[in-house]
């Protein structure tokens, strides 16, 4: 059935009654093991945070604006608990790397959380190494004036006079720096691929499990781990539980083994739109704008930069929305945008579309950078973007 005009994608039939077919063609015929993998998968703490990603998080969990993130990681900051929040690098520099050590002993000592000490007792008990020099989390080249937002180990004569939300924020902080000295993650992780078949045909099915073996440091920042199994890449929603067991299932299965089919299920399904943005992940969109440019040059040009900068993004929603150009929902933090903010971008969209394209904030990084590279006299940059700009003002002259 593989590519056959019959499905709307390769996990669903277009109309009920086709899929209805499909069961009967299979029904009491013999399946067939045809490829078994097993591995191990380990998977490593996340980076650390910089702004915008402590941003999407408080939004997600308090469901706060970036603004209001910002205000709180800079009162923390004042109060010398965390390094400086206004930064897009998510590593840390050598030189602090290799001084480390200070900040973990002073929330040894300093932070009075029973939840985070049982974490650094772990680490002791355990062992843990803490020289970070050689792993992902240390990365100079990565860092233009300010590392990534840790704990400083220090300012805790402040802590019980902050606010519970403030607390809740460092509490955040703390545990994703603490994540980075345990161990990976370790998953167990089995695939099977099934045949069954038909008079002149063979169906494939496709079947994996997933389920974690060993939290590392997953131990810390507490995810819904994720343990799956699916057929045609249909993700399973049964409880954990039951998940383990059809891994269990999955493990006793034998490359050329015959299987016989038991039972097959409809499941009825409805596509449905990309998910609106939050205040929360709308900045990483910004920090990430290259993602939606197709040159690998542009792309990365702008890496790293995309719309606005740390200190700027929340200011930039805060603004979009004061000026009425969007609306965010104070409980679900959704942004919708106002019939005036779709009226300006149907008029920009008419007039300038290129004024709503990052290739066109990507290129002019580009040159801003050939400039300070010395590639190309500034002059000739202005040159090219006054051209630039008249050539699209005289267009609207013409048009209007």
């Amino acid at each position: 059935m593989y590519e056959s005009p019959k499905l709307y994608n390769e996990t669903g039939f277009k109309k009920e009654e086709d899929a209805k077919q499909f069961i009967a063609s299979l029904q009491g015929k013999k399946a067939k093991i045809t490829e078994l993998k097993k591995s191990k998968q380990k998977e490593n703490a996340p980076l650390l945070f910089n702004l915008a990603e402590i941003q999407n998080q408080c939004t997600k969990r308090f469901k706060i604006k970036p603004d209001q993130t910002l205000e709180i990681i800079q009162n923390l900051y004042e109060k010398k608990l965390v390094t400086y929040p206004r930064t897009d690098a998510r590593v840390l520099s050598t030189a602090v790397a290799k001084e480390i050590s200070k900040n973990l002993n002073g929330i040894t000592r300093g932070y009075k959380d029973e939840e985070v000490q049982g974490y650094i007792k772990k680490m002791i008990d355990e062992k843990y190494p803490t020289n970070l020099t050689k792993t992902k989390y240390v990365n100079d080249s990565k860092i233009t004036d300010h590392y990534a937002i840790i704990p400083t180990g220090q300012g805790y004569e402040n802590f019980n006079s902050l606010p519970d939300l403030h607390k809740q924020v460092y509490k955040v902080i703390t545990t994703r720096f603490l994540a980075i000295f345990y161990p990976p993650a370790e998953f167990n992780k089995i695939q099977v691929t099934v045949e069954i078949e038909e008079e002149k045909t063979k169906e494939i099915f496709n079947a994996s499990g997933k389920v974690c073996v060993n939290q590392g440091y997953l131990e810390v920042l507490k995810p819904q781990t994720k343990s799956t199994t699916s057929e045609k890449t249909v993700e399973n929603s049964d409880t954990n539980s039951e998940k383990s067991n059809d891994l269990e299932i999955l493990k006793t299965l034998k490359k050329g083994q015959e299987l016989e089919t038991q039972n097959f299920e409809l499941k009825e399904a409805e596509t449905s739109p990309p998910s609106r943005y939050n205040s929360g992940n709308i900045i990483l969109a910004m920090e990430n704008a290259g993602k939606l440019i197709e040159e690998e040059e542009l792309r990365e040009q702008i890496k790293g930069a995309g719309i606005g900068t740390a200190a700027t993004r929340g200011e930039i929603i805060k603004k979009l929305e004061r000026i009425k150009y969007m609306e965010i929902n104070s409980k679900t933090q959704i942004i919708t945008p106002t019939l005036k903010g779709e009226t300006i971008y149907d008029i920009v969209y008419g007039s300038m579309p290129d004024m709503l394209n990052p290739k066109l904030t990507a290129s002019w990084e580009k040159g801003l950078d050939m400039v300070a590279k010395k590639e190309i006299k500034p002059d000739e940059f202005m040159g090219k973007l006054e051209k630039y700009i008249h050539s699209k003002f005289d267009k609207l002259v013409v048009k209007y």
